[in-house]
């Protein structure tokens, strides 16, 4: 079966198609990003604006048009925190469905960490033991925590890159005192939330996702994505705590220079790396690997169950 997944997230809309049927490993087919920043359309009010509405709607007419170009059979449609944040979500999202047909779930933050939880749990397999699941997004943080293929705990917080970017830092080049009150507030409310993840004991292995991590282990000297989907990627946390204090130095012209780090991506990276570093401070993570299954392979590996198992559709 041909899949046809859009990931509508904070930063970027991803299109990806994938070859799979259940028991099996997705292949991907055919992928396409939309450098959207749904996020930056929120108003005043925290409503999506008009004009982010109307670019969302193209970007949705032109995934269907790919998914019939590329032969999809079913076409999934999900969207994360900058639009679960907007006070007008469900009217928009209804007049897209009117006018495209396409029907977009809103994933709840706690969703979204189980379904990345699913998705490391089937790369890594059983003999990982306890993971701990850590996705730094645009909008929000998402850590999943246990032994089995349901997390056992999960934490969802309104810490993503791109939020606290806006949210903290007035310029591109943030000031110390902006950095201090950052990492303060950071450190506070995952603190607030992080014993209950630990209560079911340390995490037999510790692993990232996300273009957060991906960057900031590619920054540390992990393997570039040209050595391949299958190359180990690991990241230190002393690495991560140096970097968090580099970054917020540099602006964004001088961090798109650095090796792996994205244009698109280098003006919320200070912020990514102090909320990178809080995490693995807090939750006792001296190194983590990256994985490159996230959100969109869970959402695909659920769908793949309920059609193994006619009776677990919702």
């Amino acid at each position: 079966m041909r899949l046809g997944v859009l990931d509508v997230g904070s930063n970027t809309v991803h299109m990806l198609v994938v070859d799979a049927h259940p028991g099996a490993r997705p292949l991907p087919a055919f992928s396409r990003r939309f450098d959207l920043s749904l996020a930056a359309h929120l108003d005043r009010s925290g409503n999506l604006s008009r004009v982010g509405e109307a670019q969302l709607t193209d970007v949705v007419e032109e995934a269907l048009r790919i998914a019939e170009d590329k032969g999809v059979e079913d076409f999934i449609a999900f969207a994360t925190s900058a639009v679960r944040d907007a006070g007008n979500s469900d009217e928009v999202l209804a007049r897209i469905e009117g006018s495209t047909g396409a029907r977009i779930r809103v994933l709840s933050g706690e969703n979204e960490a189980r379904l990345t939880f699913l998705a490391a749990r089937r790369w890594y397999g059983w003999s990982s033991g306890r993971l701990l699941v850590v996705d730094i997004g645009g909008g929000s943080l998402e850590i999943a925590t246990g032994p089995d293929e349901e997390a056992e705990g999960v934490m969802s917080l309104p810490l993503g890159a791109g939020r606290l970017t806006r949210e903290w830092f007035a310029a591109d080049r943030p000031t110390p005192d902006e950095v201090r009150a950052l990492r303060k507030h950071v450190r506070a409310e995952i603190a607030r939330a992080a014993g209950g993840l630990r209560r079911g004991g340390a995490a037999d292995h510790a692993v990232g996702t996300s273009k957060t991590f991906r960057q900031l282990a590619r920054i540390a000297g992990a393997a570039p994505s040209s050595e391949g989907f299958f190359a180990k990627r690991y990241l230190l946390h002393s690495d991560v705590k140096l970097w968090a204090k580099r970054l917020s130095e540099l602006d964004s012209s001088e961090r798109a220079r650095i090796p792996g780090v994205s244009e698109g991506r280098a003006a919320q990276m200070p912020a990514g790396a102090i909320v990178a570093d809080a995490v693995m401070d807090l939750m006792g993570i001296t190194q983590l690997e990256i994985c490159p299954w996230a959100l969109r392979e869970g959402v695909i590996l659920k769908r793949l169950d309920t059609l193994a198992d006619p009776a677990t559709r919702p």
